[in-house]
């Protein structure tokens, strides 16, 4: 594996050296950065870690035990530069990747640099022509290996996630049906191709005999009436009324969870829950698989394999290149309700 490295004169020899990582989006993405946090802290002697995001991100890494300081993407680049120059970093482990993470990194000189290997090309030869040329290795690894300089190595502990004490959502949060467990279903998704339409989602919870949480933002709101409509006792939506932590506890709380390729579907892998994934336009070979480390956790997946303009990209659409969406609306719900009973 390729990583990039960036004024590199000699292997790490010192003590108490201070680390910045970089990774500014998104959620998912934070969240599997993870392991790279705990696994420099724990295993390189006094290691100073700060974590570098955007401020909208900045609640997902503020509780962390491993990162002494949160430093922020301002929108006054000259004083971020300021202050981040102020802290004279040994090393900066550069998770993101892009022209801006470039810009900090000359900025930060003679601080050495370390960039994971984003496998554009070979996302482009998958997307483009349907030749996969990825490592079977998950971003995960790909994140770790930025620390092999520094001998650290892959602790198998999976992700993290944390919160604190008035995060955590308390049963009469939840109506009464539901108080003796549920199925969470993450319904949205950053982009339309990535996530089933609704009346996928409608005939899917109709045929879930089970008391179900639907999770989103206020922007999934709408969509949560809508499917929520079909049996407003069984299904619960939830869908902006709680927040990105008070909707991790829930995820915590339930029995498993159906989602797209989203955060929350990283969050419950962090919280080792049974997942079932959807997949759209993105396939899990882009290595942003649910990942549980060594720890053993049921993880499903569901997708239409066979469409030969399937991934059509590494990110997702607003709506479908081709305008049939096949990758979503051929997905089939009984075999979904099937992978549902059989973990319940």
């Amino acid at each position: 594996m390729n990583i990039k490295e960036q004024n590199i004169n000699s292997p790490f020899r010192g003590r108490g050296a201070k680390f910045l990582i970089i990774r500014f989006s998104s959620i998912g993405d934070i969240v599997l950065t993870t392991p790279v946090i705990r696994c420099l802290k724990q295993q390189v002697p006094n290691a100073e870690v700060h974590f570098l995001t955007k401020e909208e991100y900045r609640g997902l890494v503020i509780h962390n035990p491993c990162i002494d300081k949160v430093q922020v993407l301002s929108s006054s680049w000259d004083l971020m530069i300021h202050q981040l120059q102020f802290e004279e970093y040994d090393y900066i482990i550069d998770l993101h990747h892009n022209l801006r993470t470039l810009r900090i990194k000359k900025a930060l000189s003679p601080a050495k640099s370390f960039s994971f290997d984003k496998l554009n090309i070979q996302k482009w030869l998958l997307t483009a022509f349907k030749i996969n040329r990825l490592p079977d290795v998950h971003i995960v690894d790909r994140y770790l290996a930025t620390l092999k300089s520094f001998n650290v190595v892959n602790d198998g502990l999976g992700l993290d996630f944390f919160m604190v004490d008035k995060d955590k959502i308390s049963e009469k949060d939840l109506p009464m049906s539901h108080w003796f467990g549920y199925i969470g279903i993450a319904i949205g998704a950053a982009l339309h191709t990535k996530k089933l339409p609704v009346h996928k989602l409608q005939e899917l919870c109709s045929k879930i005999e089970f008391p179900i949480i639907l999770l989103g933002g206020p922007e999934d709101r709408k969509a949560g009436d809508e499917i929520a409509s079909i049996d407003d006792i069984k299904i619960y939506n939830a869908c902006g009324k709680f927040s990105l932590s008070e909707s991790a506890d829930i995820v915590y709380h339930s029995k498993l969870l159906i989602t797209h390729d989203t955060g929350l579907m990283h969050i419950a892998a962090a919280y080792k829950k049974p997942v079932i994934s959807i997949w759209g336009n993105t396939v899990p070979a882009f290595g942003m698989a649910p990942y549980y480390g060594n720890v053993s956790v049921i993880h499903l997946i569901s997708e239409v394999s066979e469409l030969r303009c399937r991934p059509c990209s590494k990110i997702g659409y607003k709506k479908c290149p081709k305008g049939h969406f096949k990758c979503m609306e051929l997905q089939d719900v009984d075999k979904i309700k099937e992978l549902v009973f059989s973990i319940i």
